[in-house]
Order: C-alpha cells, then structure tokens, then sequence
C-alpha cells in the first residue's frame, strides 16, 4: 500500500489548515532575508500566493512572478494577487519557464520538500537569477518534529499509523538544504531555524484547523469513530495550555539563504 502524502491543491483547504502558520513563518523570514525594494522576485510552488502577498506587503518588489503546478491553488492565488506587480502561471519547480538571469530573488517557501528532485529545483532558481542574486528557502523540519502538527503525526505513530508525509520530505533538514545550495553553486550560504507560535482558542479550534488537510482527512475516512476519540485524546495529551486553558503549538522550520555566482 502506497504511505500516503501530503499535497496542497485545494487554496481554501490550505488557509484553513496552514495559512496562518505560513504568514507566521514567512514574516522571520524576510525580517531574517531583508532584501532590498524594488527587486524582480520568482516565488516557486507559489500554491495560494500566500507568500506572494506577504513579499508585497513587505517588500516592495518591481515584480513578483509566481510558479505552480495546481491550477487549484492557482485560480485562489489569483483572486487574492489581484494586483498588476503579482502574476501567476502554471509552470514545474523542475524547469521553470524564464530565461537565465531574469530574477534578482527566487524563493521557495515551505515547497522543497514537495519538488520531486529537489536538486534540479535549487538548480533552476540558481538559472533564473541573476549573479549576485538571491536564492533562499525555508521548509517546516518536519524529520525534526517542526511540522506545525507534529503532536497529530507523533500520535498516529504511536498507535501504529504511518502519518502522511511529503514526497522530498528528506529535503527539509538542515543539512540536506546545505547539501543542495552547495551542489548548485550558491556562495555565502547562510542558514537558521525559525521558531513561531500560534493559539488556539480551545482543542476543538485546534482540531478543526488540523483534520481539514487532504491527507489527514483520507487518513481519518478509513478509521472507525472509537479511533479517532482515541487519536484525539492523544493529541490533545500532547499540546500545552497556557493559563486561561487555550492551545498553544509551535512550529519550527529550516530557512537558507546565498548568492549566485
């Protein structure tokens, strides 16, 4: 039986169960890239342009061109990107559709470990920008425990249950991430973690932003409801509270960042 995996098609699913981490995330990272205004951006495996949205509220880019495979989450990244600096395009991470040199930034957020030869994606953002441009990413560690669900991956493991995973998920450790700027080229690679923390109003709010991800849900289809009240009790076991009794979960991801030659 095929391990089942994580994917992001669906734009509205995505902000229900990841949007708020991925604003939380991407803003230490930019604070952490700090990259100048009115630069050409490529943001690559775009999926709803929230990252997109983030750089332009931030950072003032010229442009900001944004690459996806799922015309689902592209059709949401439009309405949301409704703005003539922003424009996105189905395209593969593998071979992006621009010329050398066209970018002075290219970005993955929270995407290398869904490339499905994460090398020649690092490789193509190295292509299209130009030398002494910018190419960085970040990815949840989720190997490490970082995933913003983790404590839900962590109980299906102990009850016997293979959590759902991305296809690269190997891409998301640190070393790994050194291993490809390295093999690409990149020069003054600088790396980081980057921690962020979120509340929820109660466990039931927790859960409802959880058990809506596609691969969670198929998981939860096949199992019986005494099952899933036990899944819940465990996780529930394995959150903290703060003093007024709401979640409180954290998440930490792997950020990288160097120059093209």
């Amino acid at each position: 039986m095929a391990e089942p995996r994580i994917t992001f098609a669906d734009g509205d699913a995505y902000e229900r169960t990841m949007g708020a981490w991925s604003r939380l995330a991407g803003e230490v990272f930019l604070d952490w890239l700090a990259p100048p205004a009115h630069q050409n951006w490529i943001d690559v495996g775009c999926g709803s342009g929230a990252f997109s949205q983030l750089v332009i509220e931030r950072c003032a880019p010229a442009e900001i061109k944004g690459i996806d495979p799922s015309e689902e989450q592209l059709a949401f990244a439009r309405r949301r990107l409704a703005t003539g600096v922003a424009e996105v395009m189905k395209g593969d991470a593998m071979t992006l559709p621009f010329v050398d040199d066209r970018f002075d930034i290219a970005v993955m957020a929270l995407v290398i470990f869904f490339v499905p030869q994460p090398a020649k994606g690092v490789a193509e953002m190295v292509r299209v920008v130009r030398s002494g441009g910018i190419v960085a990413a970040y990815a949840w560690d989720i190997l490490g425990g970082g995933f913003p669900y983790a404590p839900v991956q962590a109980e299906l493991r102990a009850a016997g249950m293979t959590p759902p995973l991305p296809p690269s998920v190997e891409a998301s450790r640190m070393d790994a991430l050194r291993a490809l700027w390295s093999g690409a080229g990149v020069q003054h690679i600088e790396v980081r973690e980057i921690t962020v923390q979120r509340t929820f109003a109660d466990f039931d709010d927790f859960w409802s932003k959880t058990a809506g991800s596609a691969a969670l849900s198929a998981m939860l289809a096949k199992m019986t409801p005494a099952e899933i009240d036990s899944l819940k009790t465990g996780v529930q076991a394995r959150l903290q509270r703060d003093a007024v009794g709401r979640i409180v979960s954290s998440a930490r991801a792997n950020a990288i960042r160097g120059r093209v030659a």
